[in-house]
């Protein structure tokens, strides 16, 4: 590990010796100094906080440890570590907790719906009790697709010294002699659906595609949030891309939470760190890395929250100067701990620094990412992050379009496929559980265009992922041929032809509300277009919104405060 060390601090000295932070003043003297707190300190001293724990900084260690997926189940242990740094260097952590949804599990069903809507809870529950306990600093520790970006958006509107710490990714398993990810599972149904394995490889490939603890291990939505957050300056880089289960990571953890009273000490806060150069860089990585499509809506979400200009045009253009260099699933061959191996987020960096591609910016290691970038060291060799000169495509891994189709844009995802133009005659769905069932039974051809609505931000409501979908396309030989267009997303394990965020949705009258079977549609890459064939506006005469799908709950609370998915799908 290369960050810079902590401040000294006296915390070891024994009882009553002198804080570094006692001279100072802090969000939690709130609610521990002075004799009209002596209640609140009886309630913290029942925790088994002591006075002298008292007399130091409370740092709050959000964690997303939940039991329901690998991704988040080791965060428990993880945070030890962290409290272990946390008092090492003069402060008191304090744990609590929040939700967390699985996608890889929820793909598919109705509960995929609570996946986005997720990211907000998260948001909102670090928010709460973080000020409601005027903690002074945060260590957010995230492990999955929505608690990476949901962290990322409370520390933004906090803006207390704070950082991310990743839980990492999952190792690959092996099945028939090669690296598998749960993306090879999705694609192994359709595969089965469609005759080209048996059951019974289904399942051995199953037992095997998951060995372990961490996130889905290609650069889905986790891993390529990770990666970019590293490269935004809110989480340390080396730190957070240690793999879940390797030995390193618990001295990573440690050093997290030492870092975190040097941001204290030294009031670095993330209005700091997260700039339109910052989120320009991060969106950078996100395009070289061929990394996924929700990275769209999460970094439009996290400069909402951060107050910093940045729109559906800056994404494209970034994707259109940035080629994708390192060679990742699902597009690509490889695996996070593969590209650690190599020489991890650093050796990107510094690619793409000496192609001019970035901007340098401070992170929260207290290294400028371009001094973060001279520490390179890459492994001989190594296959899997290739130069500026020598890139696997030479344009970045998503692009954005607009047309007649999506007034507002819609987000296009290249990787894993060359194709740049698809003509076809819509097929459209208003349930995702329908169109599986169209392409499992064989009734979706080549040249079609598959059209999913209704299941946008308030339309589904909870914008739900389509990977069982367009899986399923890939498992049945179909990747090639068809396109998918939706108001919905894509999981970061998706790949081919596939068009999603289409903004407006349909659930508000936009375009894709009007299409009707049949409809020729274009898609054109080098005109960013998408388009359709018909006169909609005849049709819009006849339409009527529809019922919302939830009357109360979570849901109905979603749909009635969410926005479009072209601003990132926030509430307000």
């Amino acid at each position: 590990m290369t960050s810079p060390n902590p401040p000294d601090s006296n915390a070891e000295d024994g009882p009553g010796s002198p804080s570094p932070f006692r001279d100072r003043t802090l969000p939690s003297d709130t609610v521990k100094k002075g004799v009209a707190r002596a209640p609140a300190r009886a309630m913290l001293k029942a925790t088994g906080l002591t006075d002298e724990d008292l007399a130091k900084p409370l740092v709050a260690i959000a964690n997303t440890w939940t039991e329901v997926t690998p991704c988040n189940v080791h965060l428990r242990e993880l945070a030890e570590h962290v409290k272990e740094g946390v008092r090492a260097a003069g402060g008191t952590p304090i744990e609590f907790n929040t939700i967390t949804v699985s996608d890889g599990i929820t793909m598919g069903t109705e509960g995929m719906k609570a996946s986005l809507v997720s990211r907000e809870v998260v948001a909102d529950s670090i928010e709460l009790v973080t000020r409601g306990h005027y903690f002074d600093a945060v260590v957010a520790i995230a492990g999955c697709d929505k608690t990476l970006p949901g962290t990322v958006m409370a520390l933004a509107r906090l803006d207390l010294p704070s950082l991310l710490l990743y839980g990492g990714s999952i190792h690959p398993g092996r099945w028939q002699g090669k690296d598998v990810t749960v993306q090879d599972v999705f694609e192994g149904v359709g595969a089965c659906l469609s005759g080209r394995i048996t059951e019974d490889e289904l399942r051995d490939l199953e037992n095997r595609a998951c060995p372990g603890a961490g996130a889905c291990g290609g650069q889905f939505t986790a891993n390529t949030m990770a990666t970019a957050l590293t490269v935004l300056g809110i989480s340390p880089m080396e730190i957070s891309e240690v793999p879940a289960t390797d030995s390193r990571k618990p001295a990573a953890a440690r050093k997290a939470g030492e870092l975190v009273m040097r941001c204290l000490a030294e009031d670095l806060r993330p209005s700091d760190l997260i700039t339109r150069e910052s989120l320009a860089n991060a969106v950078t990585s996100v395009s070289a890395t061929g990394g996924s499509t929700n990275a769209v809506l999460h970094f439009l979400a996290i400069a909402r929250e951060a107050g910093v200009p940045f729109t559906l045009d800056d994404f494209d253009r970034i994707s259109a100067e940035t080629p994708v260099i390192v060679d990742l699933k699902p597009g690509g061959r490889y695996t996070a701990p593969d590209l650690e191996k190599a020489g991890g987020t650093r050796l990107v960096l510094k690619r793409l620094r000496d192609g001019g591609l970035l901007m340098d910016a401070p992170t929260v290691s207290g290294l400028s990412l371009f001094e973060e970038a001279d520490l390179a060291q890459e492994t001989e060799e190594q296959p899997v992050v290739r130069t500026l000169a020598e890139p696997i495509k030479p344009r970045g891994g998503f692009a954005i379009l607009k047309g007649n189709l999506a007034p507002e844009g819609c987000v296009i995802k290249l990787c894993g496929h060359d194709r740049v133009r698809h003509e076809g005659t819509a097929r459209v769905f208003e349930l995702e559980e329908d169109a599986f069932k169209a392409i499992s039974a064989g009734r979706i051809q080549a040249g079609d265009v598959v059209v999913i609505r209704h299941v946008g931000p308030r339309g589904g409501p909870g914008m739900p992922e389509m990977l069982a979908v367009t899986a399923a396309l890939i498992g049945a030989g179909l990747g090639d041929t068809v396109a998918l267009i939706t108001d919905g997303r894509f999981s970061g394990a998706t790949h081919g032809f596939m068009i999603g965020h289409i903004a407006p949705e349909a659930a508000v009258g936009g375009p894709i509300a009007l299409l009707r079977d049949g409809d020729p549609i274009v898609i054109d890459l080098s005109q960013r277009s998408l388009d359709v064939q018909a006169d909609l506006e005849t049709r819009r005469a006849s339409w009527q919104p529809p019922a919302p799908n939830q009357s109360r709950g979570v849901f109905a609370k979603y749909a009635h405060s969410v926005r479009s998915a072209s601003e990132g799908a926030i509430t307000v």
